[in-house]
């Protein structure tokens, strides 16, 4: 018998599909940023820096070394992903994530979001953590095309059921006729590892 009231009670009120899918803004403390700062200083974080930059360099002539870097480009979107792998810690990767953040300020950019994403997928977690970034337009001359600097650019960092699984750079250019061409991607990742060469 409650076989059957369960039956024409979930056709009279089906249950909802109960999906994970959670987005909030988060803020970076003003501790964390001094943390990330001395990061960048110290030995470890140059030689981190130095890795993926070399790495990077590597996959565009073809080889692999790890933490293995893939590149991504196409016309209007450029960037490259590095693989949560040894050298690399929980502790690394988060360094490294706003790591990127801060160079991008340093280029004459403004974050303009900050946010985390939780979803499922595949009866997995993912977490996404996203720092979003666009050329100063307060500053722009409206009367003459726009400098877009490099374009926007995005820094993603994934992980999966909590752990680490890859960090995204993304630049992607306005083909709008009220910009001014974007800088070369080059150029953007030069300006990234200046300092580690």
């Amino acid at each position: 018998m409650a076989s059957f009231i369960d039956d024409v009670l979930g056709k009279l009120f089906p249950k909802k599909d109960k999906n994970l899918n959670i987005k909030e803004n988060f803020v970076q403390t003003e501790e964390n940023k001094e943390t990330v700062e001395k990061w960048m200083e110290s030995p470890e974080g140059k030689n981190t820096m130095a890795l993926i930059s070399k790495n990077y360099h590597f996959k565009t002539s073809g080889m692999n070394n790890t933490p293995e870097v893939h590149i991504l480009n196409s016309p209007y979107a450029n960037g490259f992903a590095v693989s949560f792998d040894a050298p690399l810690t929980e502790k690394t990767f988060s360094n490294l994530f706003f790591a990127f953040g801060r160079r991008i300020v340093d280029l004459g950019y403004t974050r303009v979001s900050l946010d985390r994403k939780i979803e499922d997928v595949n009866d997995k977690v993912r977490t996404t953590e996203k720092q979003y970034f666009k050329p100063p337009l307060s500053a722009a001359d409206f009367s003459k095309k726009i400098s877009q600097l490099y374009g926007n650019v995005s820094v993603e960092k994934v992980s999966i059921n909590d752990e680490p699984s890859y960090l995204k750079v993304l630049v992607t250019v306005y083909s709008d006729h009220l910009y001014q061409d974007a800088f070369p991607f080059e150029e953007f990742i030069d300006h990234l590892f200046i300092s580690q060469s």
